[in-house]
């Protein structure tokens, strides 16, 4: 059993499994409303499946928009694939769910930011170190400070 509670990695899960649960409502019913989502991933992800061309254009990130015209958005608990138009060319995309640097849903003003991941090997140790201190091999303990909420009441 570990010294700690990885809260980092639990919290990336988290995150991954509402972005599936949003996209896989989407893709059986269509985008509600005024939804739309910028999605930025990582091309250079091991398992990312995009065309030469885009990834010559977007070596290291891109961002998709995820709007008006889209085919084929498949969800599975690893990532989504998805037929997206580039300049009245559509073209398939595989993105895997642990190449997501952000998502944006800009009509309500929600966001998810994934911070860089090391190796996919790595993933289950590492996929949630939000604050990955690379200096140090081990997290130190900190004593927990208590805050009054009081004085963010109005």
């Amino acid at each position: 059993m570990t010294q700690s509670i990885d809260y980092g990695n639990l919290m990336h899960r988290a995150m991954r499994g509402l972005i599936q649960s949003v996209l896989a409502d989407v893709a059986r019913d269509g985008l509600p409303g005024a939804h739309h989502f910028f999605i930025t991933f990582d091309t250079t992800h091991p398992d990312v499946q995009i065309a030469k061309w885009l990834h010559d254009r977007y070596p290291a990130e891109m961002t998709v928009v995820i709007q008006h015209w889209f085919e084929d958005l498949i969800v599975t608990d690893k990532g989504f694939s998805i037929t997206l138009n580039f300049g009245n060319q559509p073209e398939p995309l595989v993105i895997p769910f642990d190449s997501l640097l952000t998502f944006v849903d800009p009509s309500v003003e929600f966001g998810l930011r994934f911070e860089p991941q090391g190796d996919a090997e790595d993933d289950e140790d590492e996929a949630g170190d939000i604050d990955d201190d690379d200096d140090e091999p081990e997290a130190k303990p900190h004593a927990a400070e208590v805050v009054s909420l009081d004085k963010f009441r109005k």
